[in-house]
């Protein structure tokens, strides 16, 4: 059972990252071709990107019994 909560937490944090990074590395580039260097979009971006990372981990945690593909053994 710990093992488990260890994996979902490290699984939520990967995807946390990943989503805020990608999320800050698209407002960077709304930032600079399209609204001349403001900064709003690459806050935006962030934000959208670490809320969904959220939103998937409350998902992961609230749903106990979800299987997910990797942890599958072939018989």
């Amino acid at each position: 059972m710990a093992a488990e909560h260890g994996r979902k937490w490290d699984r939520c944090l990967a995807d946390t990252a990943v989503k805020t990074v990608t999320g800050l590395a698209v407002g960077v580039v709304f930032s600079v071709l399209l609204f001349k260097r403001r900064t709003w979009p690459v806050s935006l971006g962030s934000g959208l990107g670490l809320g969904m990372g959220y939103a998937n981990c409350q998902h992961d945690f609230r749903s106990p019994y979800l299987v997910h593909g990797n942890m599958v053994k072939d018989q």
